[in-house]
């Protein structure tokens, strides 16, 4: 017996060798993806199947993280699952006829993986340029930060295809629709709220325009273009921040 355990032993310490020294010194930060599911966003376009294309690239390029993808889409359980703004409160925080919204939902699904990151990803419209813009939260302790990561982010994406970059703003600023924050009172998009995502790092990327990208967006190198280089820049981030997971 005592011969076996040694040899076990041995075995377990030349795997742990054998492994890269990334993994062995550090654990994997937790990022969730939250791709559009909204269905509803123009003529012969939607919007659930571009952004899931971008999110899908991310997700496949290397090297790989712990990634997770919250989707409502196809739901029937829930309310507005393929449709609806994240800026409005009747689709994201009401439950109606008993049932939870797709959006809830996907923060429900996001929490349960305890991630650092969240990154949601979306196409304006009624913009009519052909840009890219980056969402972050208003008022809470990781504004800053949240402002830099996303402005690497919409960078990356800028430098990677022909879209304009049109900075950071905060989701206080929409100025549409009527989900609130309750910390700060101010209008807010549900999936940024501090209150429902426990993500410290959270961003929504607004790529491209349902009618001015209209055909660009629907192109699948063009969303491959734009996952990997999202992907490419975070990885770079969460490199220099050193960033952990909790687990």
């Amino acid at each position: 017996m005592h011969l076996i355990m040694s040899q076990l032993f041995k075995a377990s310490i030349f795997v742990l060798l054998a492994a890269p020294l990334a993994d062995r010194c550090t654990k994997k930060p937790v990022v969730v993806w939250q791709p559009s599911h909204q269905t509803d966003t123009g003529v012969n376009f939607s919007e659930a199947a571009v952004c899931n294309g971008i999110v899908e690239a991310a997700m496949k390029t290397e090297p790989q993280l712990k990634e997770e993808k919250v989707w409502s889409l196809g739901r029937t359980d829930l309310h507005h699952a393929d449709a609806g703004s994240n800026t409005k409160k009747e689709h994201t925080s009401d439950i109606i006829d008993g049932k939870l919204s797709g959006y809830a939902y996907e923060l429900q699904e996001s929490i349960k993986n305890h991630p650092q990151v969240f990154i949601s990803v979306h196409n304006n419209g009624g913009t009519k340029r052909h840009a890219v813009w980056g969402y972050i939260h208003y008022g809470d302790k990781y504004e800053d930060d949240n402002r830099k990561l996303a402005a690497r982010l919409i960078a990356a994406i800028a430098a990677a295809t022909d879209l304009e970059n049109r900075g950071v703003l905060l989701d206080s600023t929409t100025g549409r629709n009527d989900y609130r924050c309750k910390e700060s009172g101010k209008l807010s998009f549900y999936s940024l709220d501090e209150n429902v995502n426990s993500a410290p790092y959270r961003v929504l990327l607004e790529i491209g325009d349902n009618a001015a990208s209209h055909e660009f967006l629907k192109d699948p190198v063009n969303q491959q273009k734009i996952g990997k280089a999202i992907k490419q820049e975070l990885l770079a981030w969460i490199s220099e921040k050193k960033l952990k997971t909790k687990q």
